[in-house]
């Protein structure tokens, strides 16, 4: 059984008494309706586990172990010595089955909206959009996901390397002349955050900066929480937060349209096809909605893989040599001062296999499930539509 300390139970009450509050108010509804339900509906599957108090399940146990040091990993860790390496759980109001191999999961991901669809929990949704990329539904995932790939092409990813390049340069100037000590995932959340308000809407006034940045970090906080509307908890503050940015965006939107702004950027380039059949272009709640979601996918994901290199790199000294004498090689054959082009990056060979070993062996991607359209069977063992919700 897992044993919380009291340090550990008053972090949990301090930093989400908004899941206690909720599931003492639908506990005594939940307990009710589990007895008066007759035979579970999940009763035909064989896959071992605890479901934990209704509603909540093991909620806390996840929300415990990810604050920690030891991380989401250890709460799987656990659940794998209890009921062996395929197991169940319920998370956020859902029951979820851990599927522990890498062809089980290519049978998930090979058949998307097929067999299975993106899982996510309402205050997701409610966080980032009901038009987001990682809310909408099927019908409207191809359209959005190409529409916003456009932009992220090789061509237009090309102008931005030396942007990127410029702007880390001068950070690292300023951190040395310092001479301070500094969090690399507190400078990596940082640095990424302001590359992609850049990339997506030009922007570099520090104050707006900082006023979005805290805006986007309450709403991200918000996305796994309990969808309760009191005053302090994490949903409230994200749910103002998301009202705050739309106001923002639809500010910036305004100005351009008016001909007041104009920026060669991903925002533009969404605006520039206003006058394009609907099915060739966003609106603009798919737009706001997309762009919220991509400066907090974008930033939290590319911070956590530039820490974990720098984690990983320490921890191997010879690939550390080898990859710095690839960079010193390309350095020696560009002029004093000169920024990284595509083609420099194109010819990083080694570094490109740091950066995949890095994702191989990190996850900068904490929590993203499949739920189940229909009863089905995966190395044997056979799910239930009605008790799969979500995959992970």
């Amino acid at each position: 059984m897992l044993t919380l300390s009291m340090k550990d139970i008053l972090l949990l009450v301090r930093n989400y008494y908004d899941i206690l509050l909720a599931s003492i108010l639908v506990i005594s509804i939940t307990l009710y309706l589990s007895k008066v339900s007759g035979k579970p509906k999940d009763a035909k599957s064989c896959i071992p586990g605890s479901l934990g108090i209704p509603f909540v399940g093991e909620t806390f146990a996840l929300l415990s172990a990810t604050n920690s040091v030891k991380g989401c990993y250890d709460f799987v860790r656990l659940r794998r010595e209890w009921h062996g390496k395929w197991f169940k759980t319920r998370i956020f109001g859902k029951i979820h089955v851990f599927v522990p191999s890498v062809e089980g999961a290519k049978t998930i991901f090979t058949n998307d909206f097929t067999l299975f669809n993106k899982g996510y929990v309402k205050s997701m949704a409610d966080a980032v959009g009901k038009k987001s990329l990682l809310c909408v539904p099927q019908e409207s995932h191809k359209r959005i996901r190409r529409l916003l790939s456009d932009p992220f092409s090789m061509h237009s990813l090309s102008k931005f390397v030396q942007r990127f390049d410029n702007m880390l340069c001068e950070r690292l100037k300023k951190v040395q002349k310092e001479g301070k000590s500094f969090t690399v995932l507190d400078f990596n959340m940082k640095i990424t955050f302001d590359a992609m308000c850049d990339m997506l809407m030009s922007i570099k006034d520090a104050s707006l900066l900082e006023q979005i940045e805290r805006d986007c970090t309450a709403v991200s906080d918000a996305m796994l929480s309990f969808p309760v509307m009191i005053p302090t908890t994490r949903y409230y503050k994200g749910i103002k937060a998301r009202t705050r940015l739309m106001e923002t965006f639809n500010a910036m939107i305004t100005n351009r349209r008016n001909g007041k702004e104009y920026h060669e950027d991903f925002l533009q380039s969404m605006l520039e096809k206003d006058s394009c059949p609907a099915n060739q272009k966003l609106d603009d709640e798919e737009i706001m909605d997309n762009l919220l979601t991509l400066i907090i996918a974008g930033q939290t994901t590319t911070a956590a893989a530039m820490m974990w290199s720098v984690k990983f790199l320490h921890e191997h000294g010879e690939v550390q040599d080898r990859l710095r004498e690839e960079q010193i090689s390309i350095l020696r054959n560009k002029p004093n001062g000169a920024l990284l082009t595509l083609d420099d990056l194109n010819s990083m060979s080694y570094a490109s296999k740091v950066v995949k070993e890095t994702l191989r062996m990190s996850n900068v991607l904490l929590w993203f499930p499949r739920v189940a359209l229909d009863d089905c069977n995966i190395e044997g063992q056979f799910i239930l539509s009605i008790l799969l919700h979500d995959f992970q």
